[in-house]
């Protein structure tokens, strides 16, 4: 019974694999198709391995998770006003991006904005930002599929082997394919994804009854699962982990390099316009059979994941492994993207400007394959250690990210930025977040008042909505007090 669903987890893995080997059969062999598959993709394929690419462990286990503890009410987060929010940041962000890109044949953030202000330091910048925390979210992944593949082989694979397994998996295949492969797997996997979780509320809404008594179960043992602003869900915490979470994302670098990736246009306004419709499709069932688990006879053991436990009481083993595997896809096909851009942000922004400016496209390209190997194993090697639940390691990414998002915004549209308020905008509130991130909270006494100091949030609210604003402010007044340097050249960023 353990090794039946090992088995159909591990036949999806190499069905993903053989894609990606087409996929290296159809592409060239140089560094802009191994990044971004030469700008070809359309509209289906460019929607879909976004979708996939930010449906990771978070979605599959972290959101169900918190629903499960605190209420069915993070769909008004993720499923519709990160929906709706993302929609719109993409074409503020991601379609000018896509017009730059395209007349300059950029290929990451950090090169767009280093040959933008004629600065090294400031690409070196975004691209060591990006690496730091992409490299947390990757070992989310990693840890997701661990604690996955444990719960539904009732033990019999370890933490570590589950948390390899699919390690092994994608840097084979990244390296193989590079975005095309990527591309097309998250398609199949995004597919996939919707279709057996759909089929999975199904199955369990007819064990128990229906939707009514599902309901009601959880009603009865939590009643303040059925009202609003109950518990965590305070308005602080969801404008909070909206606004980071939707931000965060447009930051990301898996998906901030698919701006630069639509064939056309037309391509890239289908895709966000149909954006808010693919999230509530799949946000909506997940975090419902989470809530839905408080009020069920089922023991969910610390750590655990409430998703496998609960499809493991009430669906059969093969179709618990089928789900499984799906959520295995969407770390899949989170992670390799994120390996691929990590990987180009090293090679393009690190290796070649700093190490060999004079390097060739094909043997970029394998530097990037090399990358993309050393950095899956170090993030596997770190998530061993467990630094914290999917949700916490999650959340401190997103927010990281965020911070980057005001000062490239500003940059996009106006004219007078100049590389010091660039540098300022974004070096200083990654420190100071970086602060509150590592070092622990403190109190102190004054007047009589106890004042929380280093603290993650302050009356409710996230500190890096604060260092968000002060991103902003940094870099328009810097660059309000500041001259343009030499070399900076607004007309790379003119659109028509």
């Amino acid at each position: 019974m353990t090794l039946q669903p090992l088995g159909i987890v591990v036949a999806y893995l190499l069905l993903t694999l053989g894609i990606g080997a087409i996929a290296y059969r159809v592409g060239d062999n140089d560094a802009e198709d191994f990044y971004l598959a030469s700008r070809t993709l359309g509209t289906l394929v460019l929607l879909f391995t976004t979708f996939a690419t930010l449906l990771s462990a978070f979605t599959f286990f972290g959101g169900p998770n918190l629903a499960y503890s605190a209420g069915p009410e993070w769909i008004l987060v993720m499923g519709v006003m990160d929906g709706v929010l993302f929609a719109i940041l993409w074409y503020l962000i991601g379609y000018r991006q896509w017009l730059i890109g395209r007349a300059n044949d950029y290929v990451t953030l950090g090169e767009m904005l280093g040959d933008r202000f004629a600065s090294p330091l400031l690409r070196a910048l975004v691209a060591g930002v990006s690496l730091l925390w992409l490299f947390p979210y990757v070992m989310l992944q990693q840890m997701g599929a661990g604690e996955a593949l444990r719960g539904l082989t009732a033990g019999a694979v370890p933490y570590w082997g589950g948390a390899a397994l699919i390690t092994l998996f994608m840097i084979v295949y990244v390296m193989l394919s590079g975005l095309r492969g990527v591309a097309w797997t998250d398609t199949v996997q995004g597919l996939f994804m919707l279709s057996v979780l759909w089929v999975a509320v199904v199955w369990v809404v007819s064990a128990l009854g229906g939707v009514g008594a599902a309901t009601e179960g959880m009603i009865a043992a939590n009643p303040d699962f059925a009202a609003l602003g109950g518990g965590i869900y305070t308005p602080q915490f969801i404008i909070s982990s909206a606004v980071t979470i939707a931000f965060g994302v447009t930051m990301f670098p898996q998906i901030n390099q698919r701006f630069f990736v639509a064939k056309s246009a037309t391509v890239l306004k289908r895709s966000f316009a149909l954006w808010p419709v693919l999230v509530l499709l799949l946000f909506v069932p997940a975090f419902l059979l989470g809530a839905w688990a408080a009020g069920l006879p089922i023991e969910v053991p610390e750590g655990a994941n409430v998703l496998s436990v609960l499809l493991a009481e009430y669906t059969p083993t093969w179709f618990a492994a089928l789900v499984v595997a799906g959520a295995m896809a969407a770390m899949m096909s989170s992670s390799d993207s994120m390996l691929l851009s990590g990987s180009s942000y090293f090679t393009r922004d690190l290796y070649r400007p700093l190490v060999d400016p004079d390097v060739t496209e094909a043997r970029e390209a394998w530097i990037a394959r090399i990358g993309v190997a050393v950095f899956a194993t170090l993030s596997f090697l770190a998530s061993l250690t467990r630094p914290g639940t999917l949700i916490e390691v999650g959340d401190t990414a997103f927010s990281g990210f965020a911070l980057l998002a005001p000062p490239v915004m500003i940059a996009l549209y106006w004219e007078a930025t100049t590389r010091d308020g660039m540098l300022a905008g974004i070096a200083v509130p990654q420190v100071l977040y970086l602060l509150h991130v590592l070092i622990p909270a403190v109190t102190v006494s004054v007047g009589g008042t106890t004042v929380a100091l280093l603290a993650r949030s302050y009356g409710g609210w996230d500190v890096a909505l604060a260092f968000m604003a002060l991103g902003a402010v940094l870099t328009v007044g810097v660059s309000v007090a500041s001259s343009p340097t030499f070399g900076e050249d607004a007309s790379r960023f003119a659109v028509d």
